[in-house]
């Protein structure tokens, strides 16, 4: 068996956002949000995938969104590559899916919760080894909330997980295992196949029900994120450089300076036209 990787969009609304998904949805969303406790019973999936959709490209700052049986609702976002302003998308998107809710003759009390689930391949918050980072807003210096989780930021950070097959415990380590793995798997693990949703989600993710179109299109897709990742690895170590040359002309300006005086603005110039190894 091979399967496709849950954390290409595509692949991620496809097993997610599919209306006959909903119990691996709701599986999932009580196993990141909830802990693993069976919170959500129930829940609607706005927009969902659709058999033979397939988008190159992603035509939306989310994946999907589903509202639960308490009225709240959910924005949930695969992420893979690190962009900037990422931080600042995902705050702007859920505050305007929030402010969006209210109807005409609404008042503000029929306002309810979103939450913004964003599950990301990236290091987030370096500061802290928590798998999953839990927002809502508080007041600065007592830690009272403003409003009751009126709106609330959940993040998983991929790159923290560490555990092995042998060592998945909870629900939640399970799923996260699953998002993070499933792509290498040549089986369906029997760790994973004792949660139903995961086996669900796994046949789903089965490359060998997937048409030639999907496959084509998907591997499409694969490239494109192949793609965006050498790109930002390649702005990365380009900045870096550029960083590194700054410093190199600033302390051959300041050595210059103590042993010959100020120096020509000329002579500055000639100096940004050298390589790091002629510096």
């Amino acid at each position: 068996m091979r399967f496709i990787s849950p954390k290409i969009d595509y692949a991620f609304k496809k097993i997610f956002g599919y209306n006959k998904s909903q119990d691996i949805l709701i599986s999932f969303l009580n196993a990141i949000i909830y802990e693993g406790k069976n919170k959500i019973k129930s829940l609607e999936i706005i927009d969902p995938y659709s058999p033979g959709q397939v988008e190159i490209f992603k035509d939306s700052f989310f994946d999907f969104r589903a509202v639960l049986d308490d009225k709240s609702t959910v924005i949930i976002e695969m992420q893979v590559a690190n962009v900037a302003g990422f931080e600042n998308r995902v705050v702007y998107n859920a505050a305007k899916i929030y402010s969006n809710q209210l109807k005409s003759r609404e008042d503000y009390p029929e306002i309810r919760p979103i939450i913004a689930l964003t599950i990301v391949d990236f290091l987030m918050f370096p500061n802290t080894d928590r798998l999953i980072t839990d927002f809502v807003l508080k007041d600065r210096l007592e830690n009272f909330e403003y409003t009751k989780e009126q709106i609330g930021f959940v993040f998983v950070e991929l790159p923290k997980f560490k555990k092995n097959l042998s060592e998945l415990e909870t629900l939640t380590d399970k799923w996260i295992d699953f998002i993070k793995e499933a792509a290498i798997l040549e089986e369906i693990p029997t760790s994973l196949k004792e949660v139903p949703e995961i086996e669900k989600a796994l046949n789903i993710a089965n490359r060998a029900n997937l048409t030639p179109q999907e496959l084509e299109k998907l591997h499409g897709q694969e490239t494109l994120l192949r793609d965006r990742r050498g790109q930002i690895a390649f702005a990365r170590e380009e900045g870096e450089e550029k960083g590194r040359i700054k410093q190199a002309i600033a302390l051959i300006i300041r050595l210059l300076k103590k042993r010959f005086g100020e120096v020509p603005e000329n002579l500055k110039n000639q100096l940004s036209d050298l390589s790091l190894s002629e510096l």
